[in-house]
């Protein structure tokens, strides 16, 4: 009764630490939004259009209504099935999109903290420990500036696996097979990235612990191999459609790409905390880094964890032996100097290697994210690091040392309050297409060039009030035919490019007056050739001159 009771003050302290790091966003989450991101309205439309499809046609959730003719288009970016599962009674229940992802936000940072707590807690039997683990690996200066990425927040599958790792070099139970074998197709069905990240997460810790389990080699590895088998088995389904679209797409990332995205090492000198930031970290920002500072405090308990290795001891911390202890700081400081080295991409020959023998490597842009394993190790040892010092603070004051050190760890990462942007909702003759009868295929005006294709974000966004086919679109991948049709479409509202619609197989035409981007004079002519041409039967103008026409 009293660790259940202690499991749920610690849940209660993630998601108390998630409000307050995204603050004020729990004061409004159905109008505050990052809607000012690209990337934040196409993940609100990929957790809506999934909850929208699987209980209507779930064999065809991933040909998404964007981009039409094309299929598979949900896997031009990640699958997000599990927050979208998690926040699907909201939409169900008539929620927005903009509500759905806020409160998936802060679920999933409360949730990669509460993982984080329950990997060192089990480790240390310290909940000080445990909580400053998972706080660190959650809010920190790499997650706290990608609120536009919920596959980067629900980063909770990461410290599972490892946990499940780490039981199955000690024990080789079945049952932590499977465990395993959870966490990382939880991790595969919300993000490739999360998916890639835990395979080489569990490859380097079995590295590092190899000389301890090597002696039992046949019964550990036949328990990673059933792990392993379960895995491959539950994420078919998933890989068959990413197949498809780099086999008939070639949507593969080359080395020339991930080096866009390679990390200096002046990153892990950046700190995005308003503390730190304000004070010495905001020199080491440029065009290309990414924050990946751990925190002072994250830093001086992992080198105490890290001293602790060198001593000579005859007991561990939290119950294990001293040799378990060690082994487990050394496969962290393992783990966190291979995604330190990953994160640099092909600033060293290391990525190249890999990216060679396994091919999952890939589908992946941003090589800069490795640095999510670095802030993993960092994190899970400073929490042994606390646990340590705090076995030399006599009794009476550990708990305010504790306190303490977690107040100010939170501090250094701290960014809130952030500024949001207003959801003002979706113009409500988008809710005119839901109730005609007939197929409709829209497309809308303007429809932007290839290399400007995020204009078409807010389309993508307002089409999660009808979900009909839509020729527009915005993704991590830009297909041909979007190509090839901005070419035709250009000269709209011109007989060649009404007719160039109707062979694309559009119907409909949504017309904003206000986001033509032609000199004044120009938008003006087009929009009186749109009013008078015979070809589109106006049906319905809406807020900011958005005007819905029929394509005769």
């Amino acid at each position: 009764m009293v660790s259940s009771r202690r499991w749920r003050a610690a849940g209660a302290i993630c998601l108390l630490l998630a409000v307050v790091h995204t603050w004020p966003l729990a004061t409004d989450p159905g109008t505050l939004s990052r809607n000012d991101n690209g990337d934040t309205q196409l993940n609100e439309w990929i957790l809506a259009w999934i909850a929208h499809q699987l209980p209507r046609a779930p064999t065809r959730l991933f040909d998404a209504n964007i981009f039409y003719p094309e299929r598979d288009t949900l896997a031009y970016s990640e699958p997000l099935i599990v927050p979208a599962l998690m926040g699907a009674p909201i939409r169900w229940l008539g929620g927005s999109p903009v509500l759905t992802y806020n409160l998936m936000l802060m679920l999933g940072f409360a949730l990669t903290a509460w993982a984080g707590y329950a990997l060192v807690r089990e480790w240390t039997g310290s909940p000080a420990g445990g909580l400053l683990a998972g706080s660190m690996f959650a809010f920190n200066s790499h997650t706290l500036t990608r609120l536009s990425h919920i596959q980067g927040i629900h980063a909770w599958g990461l410290p599972l696996a490892l946990l499940s790792t780490d039981r199955l070099i000690v024990s080789a139970r079945i049952r932590d097979a499977f465990w395993l074998a959870l966490w990382m197709t939880a991790m595969a069905y919300t993000s490739g990235y999360l998916a890639v990240f835990g395979t080489v997460l569990v490859g380097v810790a079995m590295a590092a612990r190899a000389p301890w389990w090597w002696r039992r080699a046949p019964l550990v590895l036949s328990r990673f191999a059933l792990a392993a088998f379960a895995t491959v088995i539950a994420v078919i389904p998933l890989y068959l459609p990413y197949q498809r679209v780099a086999t008939e797409q070639g949507m593969v990332r080359s080395l020339e790409t991930v080096a866009v995205f390679s990390l200096p090492l002046e990153s892990y000198l950046a700190s995005a905390g308003r503390l730190h930031y304000g004070l010495w970290s905001e020199p080491f920002f440029g065009e290309s880094v990414d924050p990946f500072f751990p925190g002072f405090i994250v830093v001086v308990l992992a080198i105490a964890a890290l001293v602790w290795v060198g001593r000579q001891r005859t007991v561990g911390v939290g119950g294990a032996d001293s040799t378990v202890t060690r082994q487990r700081i050394l496969m962290l400081a393992a783990i966190a100097a291979a995604g330190l080295v990953l994160s640099m991409g092909t600033r060293t020959p290391v990525y190249g290697w890999l990216f060679q023998i396994f091919p999952p490597l890939q589908g992946l842009r941003a090589g800069a994210r490795f640095g999510n394993l670095f802030l993993l190790g960092m994190a899970a040892l400073a929490g042994i690091g606390l646990t340590v010092v705090l076995r030399r603070v006599p009794a009476p004051r550990t708990s305010a040392v504790a306190a303490l050190v977690l107040v100010l760890a939170n501090i250094e990462s701290l960014r809130a309050p952030f500024p949001y942007a207003r959801f003002e909702g979706i113009p409500n003759v988008y809710s005119l297409l839901a109730d005609i009868p007939e197929p409709v295929v829209l497309v809308e005006i303007p429809f932007y060039r290839p290399h400007v294709v995020f204009g078409n974000v807010p389309y993508v966004l307002n089409s999660t009030i009808h979900f009909r086919p839509l020729l527009n679109g915005y993704s991590g991948y830009t297909p041909d035919s979007y190509v090839r049709h901005a070419a035709e479409f250009a000269g709209f509202p011109d007989a060649q490019a009404l007719q160039a619609m109707r062979t694309a197989g559009a119907t409909h035409v949504m017309v904003h007056a206000k986001r033509l981007y032609h000199p004044p004079e120009r938008n003006a002519a087009i929009l009186e050739q749109v009013a008078a041409s015979p070809a589109l039967e106006r049906l319905a103008i809406g807020r900011d001159q958005i005007t819905l026409y029929r394509l005769r």
